[in-house]
């Protein structure tokens, strides 16, 4: 290419892979002019002016408006552009931590979801689940007049205050101590808790009795009460706490009275009785 190559403005979108509309737009906004005019008054561009159109694209790349581009179009400096470049990198690294959180928390909702897909709803079972990772909440207040809702929403103010940096639009199920469980007291759960990858609790590997329901949030007295007697018709008893969990809510059903509810009781074999003959 020669030293100083003209183009006319259609042969100036052509080499820099833009549109005669968009070199309008920039000589309007101040950001790109001609640098001189023909006959006529006809647009004419140099070589040298490619270069800023490929300025121009990595700035866009890189989220930048065009009022900022042209901010420092006459500020630019190595030590400036090194700046923005730096403060480019931090912002993506940020934009990549919250797509993984994100990819993190798709993926368990659609494991959750896929879980239940064809899974026999009225059916009981006994199975192992293996170990997983869960945010594990404290020991429920309900004292002076607090209710559910007050230790649902202290679950999240204190897993905020213990992990700021981490992901927690997971949704939130109950634990029902195991004490609880035999005296049939499954209205307000001990604790809460919901599955997180990154979580630091774990939900132990066990046996545990499944059932399921249709229902609102906290409406499985029956399912409840179906577990428990066949938990104890079929050889097992009951030997850690119960998990209760919507593993299809109002997230992808309209009516909370068709949420699948499940509920998992750990259960052992039963000890074979020594006063026996």
């Amino acid at each position: 290419m020669k030293e100083r190559e003209i183009f006319s403005i259609a042969g100036f979108a052509e080499c820099a892979r833009i549109t005669r509309d968009t070199l309008l737009h920039y000589d309007k906004i101040g950001l790109l002019s001609p640098e001189s005019r023909g006959k006529n008054n006809y647009r004419r561009y140099s070589n040298g002016q490619l270069a800023f159109i490929n300025f121009i694209r990595t700035c866009q790349a890189l989220g930048m408006t065009l009022a900022e581009i042209k901010r420092i179009k006459t500020q630019r400096t190595p030590e400036l552009i090194d700046k923005l470049l730096e403060q480019q990198v931090k912002h993506i690294d940020e934009k990549i931590e919250e797509w993984v959180r994100a990819k993190k928390l798709l993926a368990t909702l659609k494991k959750t979801i896929h879980s239940v897909l064809h899974v026999n709803e009225d059916a009981i079972t006994v199975q192992f689940i293996p170990e997983e990772a869960i945010i594990l909440g404290e020991l429920n207040d309900y004292h002076g007049g607090k209710t559910d809702y007050d230790a649902f929403f202290n679950f999240y103010r204190s897993c905020m205050k213990k992990h700021p940096a981490m992901d927690l639009n997971y949704p939130a199920w109950a634990i029902f101590s195991e004490e609880r469980i035999k005296r049939k007291d499954w209205v307000w759960p001990d604790r809460y808790y919901f599955y997180n990858p990154e979580g630091h609790d774990r939900k132990p590997a066990a046996l545990y009795a499944i059932g399921y329901t249709r229902g609102g949030y906290g409406q499985g007295e029956e399912l409840y009460e179906r577990l428990l007697d066949y938990i104890d018709a079929n050889g097992f008893e009951i030997c850690g706490p119960a998990y209760e969990e919507y593993p299809l809510n109002e997230f992808c059903i309209p009516e909370d009275k068709d949420y699948l509810m499940r509920v998992m009781i750990t259960v052992c074999e039963k000890k074979a009785d020594k006063t026996s003959k």
